[in-house]
């Protein structure tokens, strides 16, 4: 029997701003079914990796595959939940609204939602704890409410693949428990669930597969394997230096 693809799959990938490197010649492979965060220093390229995977950002090398194919052909595979920051909360929409939005993939957007979409919609509160609020306006939320609102918006897309950018930020630390309980539930349906995530403390017990990222990966694995004191220097130390040798090589190329 074959091996099943990866959930992801990124070769020889560098993204560059201004032709100023953000991620630099990065290759690693993500396996299914895994709860995955994504480490580094601030600026390292952990959004734009996510971002990468999207087709949001254009690569300037390389390429990436989702489940063995190219990102057009498993679209309907892939949710993503973006930084809270990056949303304008005062739009006029209520909870259920946004979280059926998730449900709009699957429809297209000049079909009105149906009855199941509403339904799964109310499904997808209940699990993050928020059914209660469902026709409240979303801007009187918390941020915390609204991103356990984020995160049932994703749910109802029932994707194989999960990318979020900081799901714990700007959480209490019940949400924060909630999240992760949600997470490890996603996982055990054989879901994959990928997080950029910043406190490194917690990332032993949150994920059990790590990506570390310097704007080049560092390494990447089981988190009991490479989730190391060696490994952390390396990330989160040098970075000027290194940043400088990608700027001057993309200025050769």
């Amino acid at each position: 029997m074959a091996p099943s693809p990866s959930a992801i799959e990124v070769h020889d990938l560098t993204v560059a701003y201004h032709k100023r490197p953000v991620l630099w010649d990065v290759d690693v492979e993500i396996p299914a079914g895994r709860l995955v965060a994504v480490v580094g220093p601030n600026g390292a390229g952990k959004s734009t990796l996510l971002k990468a995977v999207l087709g949001l950002v254009p690569l300037a090398s390389g390429y990436v595959r989702v489940f063995g194919n190219d990102l057009r052909a498993q679209r309907s595979q892939v949710a993503y939940v973006p930084q809270r920051e990056s949303v304008d909360w005062d739009f006029p929409v209520s909870v259920l609204d946004v979280v059926t939005m998730g449900r709009y993939g699957r429809l297209g957007w000049l079909r009105p939602p149906r009855r199941a979409d509403f339904e799964a919609a109310r499904t997808a509160l209940d699990q993050v704890g928020m059914g209660s609020f469902a026709d409240r306006q979303i801007s009187q939320l918390s941020g915390g409410q609204q991103q356990r609102v984020f995160i049932a918006r994703a749910l109802v897309q029932e994707a194989a693949l999960y990318l979020m950018d900081e799901p714990f930020a700007g959480v209490d630390a019940a949400t924060e428990q909630a999240i992760v309980l949600l997470l490890r539930a996603m996982r055990n349906q054989g879901r994959t669930v990928v997080a950029v995530h910043h406190d490194l403390q917690t990332v032993p017990e949150y994920f059990d597969f790590v990506v570390m990222l310097n704007l080049r990966l560092v390494a990447a694995g089981d988190v009991a394997s490479v989730f190391t004191h060696e490994n952390l220097q390396k990330t989160y130390g040098g970075r000027l230096t290194l940043l400088d040798e990608a700027a001057e090589a993309i200025r050769k190329a």
